[in-house]
């Protein structure tokens, strides 16, 4: 069994471009990866999959039973009371699996974001459909949360379509990856790790070639330039203008060169370069490289002249009906801690009391989890009344972040995932000795994760980063700090 889609083409009402133009693509049995920047058309194509959008040309075949799971797990599943009954086989394993309680699909409402995903995902896998594509299934999750929807979803035997920007999750289940951009698809085989490994080397291919292309297409420009030069010699041999009326010799030469051929080869052989130009321009136009910037952005920031930033004492953070223990904390000028642990353990409760007791004179950012609409109007509003030097700056940041400059300058409203590059920018141009970020990477795209991940670890102050990302942890800290069992473990 395998679902094959054929020349897709898909465009959203007043839109401008399509969304989706010409893709075809053939999934087969078990997971495939679908993966590209935020609004790249992931979400449309599993849409059209699952024949939830009907393409505007194309076909998708054969008619299967589908199933689409939305990034947003607040609604209730159609069939959640239907489960809820249900103690048949795999009805009884999916709650033990996903450690589901008898009561949660009676008081959904009320169910923390990661038990709403556990039985989104559990209805889902118990109505058994032959594809299952699941949006983004990991977000906001903890790491347990996360090991045991991977392992359930690991069992499904049909075809699964899984767009996500947990690559810990792509390589555990997919065999291969569909990478998605500009309406265009590419598919390439393996996990997250080994397909983007490969789309590495095809850019770097691609950059041999275009630098190949781009000295070849001088070469014949030059080469271009002197047989025109030899052919406007060769035309002012020609005339007899010039040459003596009893010269006879020099007379005698033009009119030998004339019925022989020879002043007419230079003009030739500069037609020829003209048509080879015109093919190195053409191959120089066809070769293709993905955008990547790679500047400093750090290049005026220095860790404080403070050893130490922070203190704290030891004490007893409230968490509501539980408490956190918190050891004696400090924080060194240029320390890159991580800090992990469970949806619940505690770890924006204390990420807020760190920020607060930072001392008046630590320049301290501190990027939450949520920006609200009042705080990204507030950034938009922040970059417009900036002088155009510090404008360019911060649109210059953006963009190695992994998001189109214009998006940001047209003013209208942005995505949570704009709105922190926006505020981690701008908090740059006070030079902060102190970088505070919680869980960054939720709503953001792989490649705007990896430029975020290849960003932080430059940084030469005082990174403390919460995330539930190990991949992305271990890239930019060398410290850990664990919240677990009501505890803080440093």
């Amino acid at each position: 069994m395998q679902l094959n889609l054929a020349n897709i083409s898909y465009t959203y009402p007043a839109a401008a471009e399509p969304a989706l133009l010409d893709v075809s693509a053939t999934f087969p049995r078990g997971w495939t990866g679908l993966v590209g920047d935020n609004g790249s058309g992931k979400t449309t194509l599993a849409l059209v999959a699952c024949g939830l959008l009907q393409p505007d040309a194309g076909s998708v075949a054969p008619a299967l039973l589908s199933r689409y799971c939305a990034q947003d797990a607040t609604e209730p599943p159609d069939d959640l009371e239907d489960f809820a009954g249900a103690y048949d086989g795999l009805a009884v394993r999916l709650r033990r699996d996903l450690g589901l309680e008898d009561d949660w699909p009676w008081r959904y409402r009320t169910l923390s974001c990661g038990q709403q995903k556990r039985l989104q995902v559990a209805c889902a896998l118990w109505a058994g459909p032959d594809v299952l594509a699941m949006d983004e299934p990991t977000n906001h999750l903890d790491l347990s949360t996360r090991h045991a929807i991977s392992a359930a979803l690991a069992r499904f035997p049909g075809i699964g379509l899984l767009i996500s920007h947990d690559r810990e999750l792509l390589d555990a289940l997919c065999t291969q990856c569909l990478f998605v951009s500009g309406g265009s698809a590419l598919v390439r085989p393996g996990g997250y790790s080994q397909a983007s490994a490969q789309a590495a080397l095809e850019r770097s291919s691609a950059i041999h070639a275009r630098q190949t292309a781009r000295k070849e297409k001088a070469r014949i420009e030059r080469e271009a330039q002197r047989r025109r030069e030899e052919a406007s010699r060769t035309a002012g041999r020609r005339s007899l203008k010039g040459a003596g009326k009893h010269d006879g010799d020099a007379r005698f030469k033009k009119r030998v060169a004339v019925v022989s051929g020879q002043d007419g080869k230079a003009g030739k052989l500069s037609s020829r370069m003209a048509g080879r130009l015109e093919n190195a321009e053409a191959q120089l136009a066809s070769t293709r490289v993905e955008k990547r910037y790679d500047a400093d952005v750090w290049f005026d920031a220095q860790p404080s002249r403070r050893k130490v930033l922070l203190r704290m004492e030891p004490q007893v953070l409230s968490l509501g009906e539980s408490s956190l223990d918190v050891p004696a904390l400090f924080i060194g000028n240029t320390d890159h801690i991580g800090l992990v642990g469970d949806n619940g353990s505690g770890k924006t409760t204390l990420v807020r009391s760190i920020v607060q007791n930072a001392p008046a004179g630590v320049r301290c950012l501190y990027i939450p989890q949520e920006a609200d609409q009042a705080r990204r109007r507030a950034a938009i509003d922040m970059l417009d009344g900036l002088p155009s030097d510090k404008r360019g700056r911060v649109l210059s940041i953006v963009a190695q972040l992994n998001s189109d400059p214009d998006r940001i300058l047209e003013g209208g409203s942005i995505s949570p995932g704009e709105a922190r590059k926006l505020l981690l920018a701008l908090g740059i141009l006070d030079a902060p000795e102190l970088i505070v970020m919680d869980e960054p990477t939720n709503h953001l795209d792989l490649g705007s994760t990896e430029a975020l991940e290849r960003m932080l670890p430059a940084y030469p102050g005082a990174l403390l980063l919460v995330s539930h990302d190990p991949v992305f942890v271990q890239a930019a800290t060398n410290i850990l700090w664990r919240c677990t069992n009501g505890a803080l473990e440093i």
